[in-house]
């Protein structure tokens, strides 16, 4: 009976070395992806806060120049450029499918499931 015993005991403890194994791959592989998408989160939270800083001297640039140039009233050289910036968000907010849903699909697919490494 005990030659009967000692392979399932074997088999049972690699079968929990496996396992573990497994569930440190799966942590490891959670660790790296956490660590990718934080790091590309930062980095666009911080490149939409350069945009945004950009966007803002550019629009009081823009109504300076539009009111210097045609001679109007700084309160309609803002509405004109305002206008700009409204017909700007609505071209993005019509094309957002095809500008980021792709891509994000992309990466989170490269970063869950695998992929080389040189093309992140």
């Amino acid at each position: 009976m005990d030659e009967f015993r000692r392979p399932a005991e074997e088999f049972a403890d690699e079968a929990k070395e496996y396992v573990d194994a497994r569930v440190d791959d799966v942590k490891l592989r959670l660790v790296r992806g956490l660590s990718i998408s934080v790091s590309k989160l930062l980095g666009l939270i911080l490149l939409l806060g350069v945009v945004s800083a950009f966007l803002l001297v550019a629009s009081f640039g823009l109504l300076l120049l539009l009111a210097e140039w045609t001679k109007i009233s700084y309160g309609l050289a803002a509405v004109i450029v305002a206008a700009i910036l409204l017909l700007l968000c609505i071209l993005i907010f019509v094309f957002r499918d095809k500008m980021f849903q792709g891509s994000f699909v992309r990466l989170f697919v490269k970063l869950f499931f695998g992929g080389n490494d040189d093309e992140q």
